[in-house]
């Protein structure tokens, strides 16, 4: 079986239990590290599938991922997008991303927030059959649902959470956090948060102290939503 790619875009922003749980189930990988320089492969066949992770810039800036992005995809790689990672995947599919806003003002998540699935068998498929689920978020851009996908999840905040098409799957929010990898985000985190909550839109924003206090709760419960997600993308992932 050929390795999974693992596209990283910021260093913070790592694969976390994205990389944990493909060892664990005997799938190769290999970390193509695009924040130290690394460019992306060019041949997406040469993957099994391609993780993509999150990171601080935004879609609409000059990305020169885009293209083998939409090739992956149209080749019939497996792609799964975490934040960052399911932004690019709907814009190389047709989709937009920008300022995700309630009421005509920008509405950042930051922490841990509950998701709700959309009533279709995808979403069940996907995500099981409870009614909502516990997921980290940390985010204050979102994606439009690209042409040809279907809409899996939403959250109070934010109505596009999540979306699949064929193998593939994007997500807003951040399944794959780890307890170390949340530990270093809140910590560099601290005067994006501090300017988040004296803006006009503060709900979705949690501080430090009330995400480390969640954590050892809510982590655990999105591990199973995590895993169960994983091995669903892994499904699709070609065994020659």
């Amino acid at each position: 079986m050929k390795p999974v790619a693992i596209f990283r875009f910021a260093t913070i922003d790592g694969p976390a239990y994205f990389a944990d749980w493909l060892t664990s189930q005997g799938i190769s990988w290999t970390e193509i590290r695009i924040d130290q320089g690394a460019t992306v492969p060019t041949d997406p066949d040469a993957f099994s599938g391609i993780g993509m992770m999150g990171g601080p810039m935004s879609v609409n800036d000059p990305l020169p991922w885009i293209e083998p992005i939409r090739q992956a995809q149209a080749d019939g790689v497996p792609l799964i997008g975490h934040c960052l990672g399911g932004q690019l995947l709907s814009r190389a599919l047709g989709g937009t991303v920008g300022t995700n806003t309630r009421d005509g003002e920008q509405a950042k998540e930051i922490g841990w927030h509950t998701i709700r699935p959309e009533p279709n068998e995808a979403a069940r498929q996907w995500l099981g059959d409870a009614p909502e689920y516990d997921v980290f978020q940390w985010h204050g851009e979102t994606f439009s649902i690209p042409p040809g996908a279907t809409h899996l999840a939403r959250s109070g905040l934010c109505d596009n959470q999540m979306f699949a098409i064929g193998p593939s799957i994007g997500m807003q929010c951040h399944i794959e956090m780890d307890e170390p990898t949340l530990s270093t985000w809140c910590e560099g985190g601290v005067p994006e948060v501090a300017q988040a909550l004296a803006g006009p839109r503060p709900g979705g924003v949690q501080d430090a102290a009330t995400v480390h206090a969640l954590t050892a709760e809510r982590l655990p419960r999105m591990r199973q939503l995590t895993t169960r997600i994983y091995h669903r993308w892994a499904d699709g992932l070609p065994r020659d």
